[in-house]
């Protein structure tokens, strides 16, 4: 069976910078989603959301950008603006965990209200002809709340529910509830994608083996602890290539060379280095002390004399072991 890989939006990382530098040396992500879109209430849109789904940003790749909102009428904004862009789908987040978000009833904090998700679907499709994919937890609370939602979900023409097997409320914690996810697939009618904890070749086999109707699956937090899982995934291997060190010391100095271009001053910049090594440091030999090396780090020459001594110190211990 032929299957799709995505990569999950991830708000602060997965923007065009890293989908760029991704898709050049590692590949075996089909579609990107594009990190939210969200209004506050304005009717206008961010130059970071502008950039980061400008066209000639995304040469070579296929993105989808995404909303987050609980208004009908940022919905259809949104969705005229990326139209003029040449997209032709819109993906509403109704996945977002975090308290932030949820409280004000965005994200998987709006899945308990199915009266309000049918008012905006039905405004939007009565009034724009984008196409609407969803992004949903199985609820916040508890993982019967999208169940509530499905007969609402199944009168529109949606592409697509990608669901995240966890509840809001869980964040990241705990494991991915599957038996909550297969009676996901029982009752819709809709087609359904697989997110949720996908971090290695072994897990997606056992994965398309619990669910063999699903053909599409996300790669979130997995993807950006490991860039080569997805093109071993295509590639059925859990070999690394020979040159791993060199291809994650390449995708490190783009990134760092791209955001020191588009961050202002050395805080923001180590702010998010630090971020993504959180990371990566799970593909180094010794996760902990890698970490705590970049963390220690509290200028950009430090930082970069970090960087540069762990790769060194990885590339012996390879060489030692060949």
């Amino acid at each position: 069976m032929s299957y799709t890989l995505l990569s999950s939006p991830l708000q602060g990382f997965t923007d065009f910078r890293f989908r760029n530098a991704f898709q050049k040396l590692f590949g075996g992500i089909d579609t990107f989603y594009s990190p939210y879109i969200k209004l506050n209430g304005k009717l206008e849109i961010k130059p970071v959301y502008a950039r980061d789904l400008l066209p000639e940003n995304n040469t070579t790749l296929e993105v989808i950008p995404q909303i987050i909102t609980n208004d009908a009428d940022e919905f259809l904004f949104v969705a005229k603006y990326v139209q003029q862009l040449g997209y032709k789908e819109l993906n509403w987040n109704l996945g977002c965990p975090y308290p932030m978000v949820t409280k004000r009833g965005l994200g998987s904090g709006l899945i308990c209200d199915a009266p309000k998700i049918n008012d905006i679907l039905t405004k939007v499709h009565n009034e724009s002809d984008i196409l609407v994919s969803m992004k949903m937890r199985m609820g916040y609370e508890h993982p019967e709340e999208i169940l509530d939602v499905f007969p609402i979900l199944d009168n529109f023409p949606l592409k697509n529910i990608a669901i995240h097997a966890r509840i809001g409320k869980q964040l990241y914690k705990g494991g991915v509830n599957l038996e909550a996810f297969e009676k996901c697939l029982e009752n819709t009618q809709h087609k359904i994608y697989y997110n949720g904890d996908i971090t290695s070749v072994e897990v997606f086999k056992k994965m398309q083996e619990r669910f063999p109707s699903i053909d599409h699956w996300m790669i979130g937090r997995g993807l950006i602890a490991d860039p080569f899982l997805p093109s071993m995934i295509k590639n059925n291997t859990t070999e690394y290539p020979t040159n791993k060190l060199e291809l994650l010391q390449e995708f490190h100095t783009i990134l760092f060379q791209e955001y020191s271009e588009s961050l202002s001053g050395d805080t923001h910049l180590l702010l998010k280095m630090t971020s993504l090594w959180e990371y990566f440091a799970g593909l180094f030999d010794n996760p902990h002390k890698t970490f705590k090396k970049i963390k220690k780090s509290k200028s950009l020459k430090n930082y970069q004399q970090a960087v540069e001594e762990i790769f060194a110190a990885e590339n012996d211990l390879m060489y030692r072991k060949s």
